[in-house]
């Protein structure tokens, strides 16, 4: 069985931090937690302004991106009395959905996206919308907390009238926190870096920027320091950001990762699995 015997793996992810860091214990390696997080929040203030308003004016197109988010706007409306006028506004509205968590949270109430990616990223979705003639439309874009630029300005560019909602809320992590990462991904005292959702890839690189590392940090992760991410999305956002080298498993779980990275670094040849 491939093993992580002496690798140091840096831990980004807050949740499930203590059973992934167990799990690379039991692969040989050492896990060092530095959370890239923060807090999360469910942001009923603002949610509920923005379903009252889908409710009275659906939007043309409801675009999902993550399967938390849509049940948390279905959880939110169903606790704010509006569970069946939002379900039906939902099937007043060209629905397109993101990953198969997405799917799932709609068919859980009886929906069919029409329009789905089939690679489980953001860049797919996108790809899905190309036969869509989006000019003037207005677009609700479900986000998890995280703005998503480069997707607002593509739908801008197609020419929709795009709103973000976004059901959770982060709170940033103190710099101080990342800053330790960062210094450890630059002077190579990490062999890797696990990154489970995007929002700590905006964190981790976000901070490196802010602190004018960012350079170094690409460059650490472009040589001795592997970029490994839990999914397609996750290691999409790191390309976003100039990663180029990025590992991930095909299917996106804490083993599958644990898995691919073990096998990265037993492979003699050295080849990036399903990093295409």
């Amino acid at each position: 069985m491939a093993r992580l015997d002496g690798k140091i793996i840096a831990v980004t992810g807050p949740r499930k931090a203590e059973e992934l860091s167990r799990m690379i214990g039991k692969f040989g390696g050492t896990a060092v937690i530095r959370p890239a997080q923060g807090t999360v929040f469910l942001d009923d203030s603002q949610i509920e302004q923005q379903l009252r308003a889908l409710i009275d004016q659906p939007a043309d197109w409801l675009i999902l991106t993550t399967g938390v988010g849509t049940e948390a706007l279905l959880q939110t409306a169903e606790k704010l009395g509006l569970a069946e006028p939002f379900r039906a506004a939902l099937g007043r509205m060209k629905l397109a959905a993101r990953g198969y968590k997405t799917v799932n949270a709609l068919r859980m109430v009886g929906l069919v996206p029409e329009v789905r990616d089939e690679d489980g990223t953001t860049a797919g979705l996108m790809r899905a919308l190309d036969g869509y003639d989006l000019q003037d439309c207005r677009v609700a874009l479900q986000l998890y907390g995280d703005p998503a630029p480069k997707i607002t300005g593509e739908l801008l560019q197609r020419g929709a009238v795009c709103e973000e909602l976004l059901p959770y809320r982060h709170i940033a992590p103190a710099d101080e926190v990342i800053g330790l990462l960062l210094q450890e991904i630059v002077r190579g005292q990490v062999d890797a870096v696990t990154l489970t959702s995007t929002v700590q890839v905006r964190y981790v690189m976000g901070c490196a920027e802010r602190l004018g590392m960012l350079d170094a940090v690409r460059e650490a992760f472009a040589g001795r320091v592997l970029a490994v991410a839990i999914g397609k999305v996750t290691a999409e956002a790191m390309r976003e950001e100039g990663v180029a080298r990025v590992l991930f498993p095909e299917e996106e779980r804490m083993g599958s990762m644990l898995v691919a990275m073990s096998k990265y670094y037993n492979d003699a040849g050295g080849q990036l699995l399903a990093a295409n």
